[in-house]
């Protein structure tokens, strides 16, 4: 939320400077995340007095002035206002200024052959307000010379993050009150005038929703003149980020930026009979203030009269009632609604507002009278007219909430001794109620709790304004005690499997990528299992958050198109993490996954390695069984299957699998069609490894590494090559080889693919290096002889015979 600090000086009585007042919010917790100096946007920026204008000699709609500034002799500048004219008074840019509309660097220059030493600047370049027609008139009492911030008056605004817990801070008068109870100034009292109306309301009100809107009130103000609003309110709206419009429609704006407190202006010609707080109906549409149109279902409050629905309850006004600048009656609507319709509404309609996120989060139901009379003498203020009596239809909650509270609970949940009669001096100025001795309390202070502060339910949230209010960092800073000896190990099995698989994939070169949980809804149906499988949030930050990311492979692929579109060469990105799909019956499946993106250039192009060598699936598969065999996965027993899944290439991509039915994981080429999704150019290697699915030895909760002693005898290797099919996958064979003789086969790879000249037609050569561990004694020929003859049997099984 953005104030200025003379509207913040408006509550508070205080000589403090805005570096003050941010240091003491930043002390009592509520965050300053930053101020903005008109000062600094200005410089550069004089009154300055028009001596002379003449038509430029090369253009019928520009001027040549001359321009006094106060220093030296006068500068001429050529200028194309219609306004402009000698005698006058205006701000002048000199060379050096920047322009706040549009950040453009004033620079002595060349206008249609004529020299120009500054630009003559209007209202919307300097951004004080919307007008554009002309330079800025300045009174002729304007000092020539002077800078135009020191003339104008530099305004600082503080912009600060307020917690939802915290709906009392949604106006400046909360932020005063608390930095009051602070000690930076005092408090200046709710100055409410009293209006009693000089004629009876012409328009019935009441309210058909009582759970919706308990209190419904409003009163007529005939007689309104809607024009601009006055310099100084536009420049406190203009100071929170609001836009000025009207004088009707900045009045209620500025009610509730100040106090907290929204309303509504309706113009009273455009209602047809009773105005009512009820439920909507089915069927009921709205047409908003944003200009877009909304289905309204019961359960959402809405304001209607006897022709249709007028205003999204506490959300937004309606188009077709608002006020413009025809409007010359108007009825005031200030209501209560309950915060919990507000926030499904809102929700539901995926609308906010600045209304909105005052009353989801809870406002002060004791400020209605305050509030309509607030705004009601705002407006008479501004636009004159004559205000009818108050109509109140319901009654807001009024059962004050009662907290027992023990002042020695202080010292123990905020860790600061505080003296009790400072705690009930804290808890006073913030508007708390405090008897120190109240019958049936067991002598604790029976504390009631005021209508702004709905966060407040118990003795520790009390705890929390007196220690936030004595000063946090007032609170010593003391270490956790610890236990004599070496500390118990608190990670899980899973937690150092994380740390494992992490440290190997940077040992590896890959980067470690950290990307958003959610997705756009169509990246991540690319990679859902049915699109009834995904998680799609309710109420999404954006549409390009809706969706809980069903695999890490579309972050990780948004993540290399980022790089590379900016020149990356090659790329190495991996990411640990969770991906979320949907459960049987609904619940959450979360389930821990490695996801590796290769892209680029493998190799760059040299005078030694020639072209560049893109990534295959090869350097994928290698990636994915490194890291299963760093996880503890038994990489000697995977199988290479197919069906990767469509987001791969079909022809260059598998699964690595226990059992046909145990992925764990997959690997391979990115499939051109996901490619194009992407958006990215040239080839894409991915893996994603499921490491939950690892299965953990018995008695133990993974497959963790045992500690390693090395046999005490030499290894023997020998080589096998057999012929076999061509179609037949060497995974298949290495397989069955090393599974010939268990007690002596520790391993076997395969070294030499040979397609060629003597090679019988639709036949391969595949040549295995088998290791052989003996254990207690060396081999001899007949134990060698007889381990062959083991593995010439387990490969008969596929069709291999072994070559002469």
């Amino acid at each position: 939320m953005k104030f200025s600090l003379s509207w913040l000086k408006q509550f508070l009585e205080t000589e403090a400077s805005v570096e003050d007042v941010a240091a003491t919010l930043n002390r009592i917790g509520i965050e300053v995340e930053g101020i903005e100096d008109p000062a600094e946007k200005l410089a550069g920026f004089r009154v300055a007095k028009v001596l002379t204008a003449a038509r430029h000699p090369d253009a019928d709609k520009l001027q040549v002035l001359s321009v006094d500034t106060g220093e030296g002799e006068p500068l001429q500048v050529v200028c194309g206002a219609p306004n402009a004219r000698a005698g006058m008074l205006g701000v002048l840019g000199v060379p050096g200024a920047t322009v706040p509309a549009n950040g453009m660097v004033l620079k002595k220059s060349a206008i249609r052959g004529v020299e120009s030493n500054g630009m003559m600047c209007s209202v919307r370049e300097l951004e004080l307000g919307d007008a554009h027609e002309g330079i800025i008139e300045l009174p002729e009492d304007a000092p020539v010379g002077a800078a135009f911030a020191d003339y104008h008056g530099a305004d600082p605004v503080l912009d600060v993050a307020i917690t939802p817990n915290r709906p009392d801070c949604m106006g400046v008068y909360g932020i005063a009150r608390d930095l009051a109870a602070a000690g930076l100034g005092t408090l200046k009292p709710v100055a409410a005038p009293a209006i009693e109306g000089s004629f009876a309301c012409p328009v019935e009100i009441r309210t058909e929703d009582a759970d919706g809107c308990p209190a419904f009130y409003g009163r007529v103000i005939k007689g309104v003149t809607n024009a601009a609003s006055p310099q100084w309110l536009q420049e406190r709206l203009q100071a929170a980020g609001q836009r000025p419009i009207s004088a009707l429609v900045d009045a209620t704006n500025y009610v509730m930026l100040s106090y907290g407190r929204p309303a509504h202006a309706y113009d009273l010609a455009r209602l047809d009979g009773a105005v009512v707080a009820r439920e909507a109906k089915p069927g009921e549409t709205v047409l908003a203030l944003n200009e877009k149109e909304y289905a309204l279902e019961p359960g959402m409050t809405v304001i209607a009269d006897e022709s249709g629905v007028h205003d999204i309850a506490g959300i937004m006004g309606g188009e077709h009632s608002g006020c413009n600048d025809a409007t010359t009656d108007i009825l005031l609507e200030i209501a209560y609604f309950d915060p919990e319709r507000i926030a499904r509404t809102g929700r539901k309609l995926n609308l906010t507002s600045d209304a909105r996120s005052r009353f989801e989060r809870g406002i002060d139901p004791a400020f209605l009278d305050d509030g309509l009379a607030l705004l009601t003498g705002l407006i008479l203020e501004l636009c004159g007219g004559e205000a009818s009596q108050v109509v109140r239809a319901g009654a807001a909650p009024a059962t004050p909430k009662i907290v027992h509270f023990d002042p020695a609970l202080t010292g123990r949940l905020g860790g600061v001794e505080i003296d009790p009669a400072q705690q009930k001096t804290i808890l006073e100025s913030l508007g708390f109620s405090v008897v120190e001795e109240a019958a049936g309390f067991d002598k604790a202070w029976a504390v009631t709790v005021p209508g702004w502060r709905p966060d407040v339910d118990g003795a520790p949230d009390l705890v929390e304004e007196v220690v936030r209010i004595h000063g946090l960092d007032n609170v010593e800073s003391v270490a956790l005690p610890r236990a004599e000896g070496v500390a118990v190990p608190t990670a899980t099995p899973l937690q150092k499997l994380e740390r494992r698989v992490r440290r190997a994939a940077a040992a590896r070169g890959l980067n470690e990528a950290v990307t958003w949980s959610f997705l756009p809804e169509g990246e991540a149906a690319l990679f859902a299992e049915g699109n009834g499988g995904m998680w799609s949030l309710a109420n999404p930050i954006s549409e390009d958050m809706k969706v809980m990311r069903p695999s890490l492979l579309p972050g990780l692929l948004s993540a290399a198109r980022r790089n590379l579109d900016r020149g990356a060469a090659s790329l190495r990105l991996f990411e640990l993490g969770r991906r979320y799909l949907r459960g049987a019956k609904g619940a959450s499946d979360e389930r821990l996954t490695l996801g590796l993106v290769l892209a680029g250039e493998k190799v760059q192009r040299g005078w030694a390695s020639g072209k560049a060598v893109a990534f295959d699936a090869f350097d994928a598969k290698a990636e994915a069984m490194a890291l299963l065999a760093e996880a503890g996965a038994p990489v000697e027993k995977l199988q290479v299957m197919g069906e990767a899944g469509p987001q791969f290439h079909p022809g260059q991509s598998a699964t690595l699998r226990l059992g046909p039915k145990n992925v764990l994981a997959r690997f391979g080429m990115l499939h051109p069609a996901t490619a194009k999704a992407f958006d990215i150019d040239g080839p894409v290697a991915m893996v994603e490894i499921f490491l939950e699915a690892i299965p953990g030895k018995k008695g133990a909760a993974s497959f963790a590494r045992a500690s390693y002693a090395p046999p005490a005898l030499q290894a023997v290797t020998r080589d096998f090559a057999f012929l076999v099919p061509v179609d037949l996958p060497a995974g298949d064979l290495v397989r069955l080889v090393q599974g010939a003789d268990k007690a002596n086969i520790v391993a076997a790879r395969l070294f030499d693919d040979f397609r060629g000249q003597g090679v019988p037609e639709g036949h391969k050569s595949l040549a295995l290096e088998v290791t052989l561990q003996p254990l207690e004694k060396s081999y001899k020929d007949e134990d060698l002889k007889a381990v062959g003859e083991k593995v010439k049997a387990a490969a008969a099984k596929v069709g291999a015979v072994l070559r002469g």
